[in-house]
């Protein structure tokens, strides 16, 4: 397909699945730059002492950027919630335009050392909630001009690397990357993308901080802007021409014409990590 470069979300509405902080909120911040109006869907009310960011200071940096913002309280293991505030968007907002699923939940341990607790809550937040979000979603998204769903996980490849250190989690992200590949061929006919994004490395957001390594994996990161760039540049396609697809954020940059990604990187004299799956 021929991308089309330099599109707009002026007056779209996004709702946004974590963004209060990382690559959801660079997600969001990246559409309110246009003037999109943003549905800032996450559970974070109050400051935590490790993870930045609340659903208020996320809507006001979306304010700020030049968007519109509405903060909506959204623990996304729970329908119900997922519901009430698709219909609070669609009455504050008059509709959904795109729905983005980036809250995920990891937990990198082999079967054994894997709590079931921490099984569950991954297919909980990964998998079951991408489903239940698109199911909320849908309706509104097929009355809109150029609707879209953009899913945060992998390529699907089916090779043992992936799934043997850390079967749990893997599953989890690869369910998440074959409801893309079922809601693009269902709606396919409605003219509903579906479409997914991975980064070609690690971003430097809380879960690589906390979890993957410190502050030496996050110097051999890239910036969430790289991925809410790429975001962006999918978001912007016609969506009857650009469904079905497993993007790579440096990938979709090089087709719009990026060709210096220097900017991208936290740490530009150190060696870039490769993310997981890819």
């Amino acid at each position: 397909m021929a991308w089309i470069r330099n599109g707009s979300l002026k007056g779209k509405v996004l709702f946004i699945t974590g963004a209060s902080r990382g690559i959801g909120q660079a997600i969001a911040l990246r559409a309110a730059r246009d003037g999109a109006r943003i549905v800032i869907a996450a559970k974070t009310t109050e400051p935590h002492p490790k993870l930045p960011g609340t659903i208020y200071t996320a809507a006001e940096a979306v304010r700020a950027a030049g968007g519109e913002a509405l903060p909506l309280a959204v623990d996304v293991r729970f329908e119900d919630q997922i519901q009430h505030a698709v219909a609070q968007a669609v009455e504050h907002f008059g509709g959904i335009d795109i729905l983005v699923c980036n809250a995920s939940a990891i937990y990198l341990a082999g079967t054994l050392e894997t709590p079931m607790k921490r099984f569950d809550l991954m297919h909980q937040v990964n998998v079951r909630a991408t489903f239940a979000c698109a199911q909320a979603c849908l309706p509104h998204l097929m009355k809109a001009a150029n609707p879209h769903i953009l899913v945060l996980s992998p390529p699907l490849k089916l090779d043992p690397h992936w799934l043997a250190p850390h079967l749990a989690y893997t599953l989890s992200k690869y369910g998440m990357s074959l409801c893309v590949l079922g809601l693009a061929e269902e709606f396919r006919k409605d003219g509903v993308a579906v479409n997914a994004l991975w980064p070609r490395t690690t971003i430097a957001t809380a879960a690589v901080q906390n979890l993957l390594g410190g502050e030496a994996m996050v110097r051999r990161s890239r910036k969430p802007e790289i991925v809410a760039d790429a975001a962006h540049a999918v978001l912007t396609q016609p969506s009857r021409q650009c469904t079905g697809q497993f993007f790579i954020d440096e990938e979709v940059l090089r087709q719009i014409g990026v060709t210096d990604f220097t900017h991208y990187a936290v740490d530009p004299s150190v060696e870039l990590a490769s993310d997981l799956f890819v």
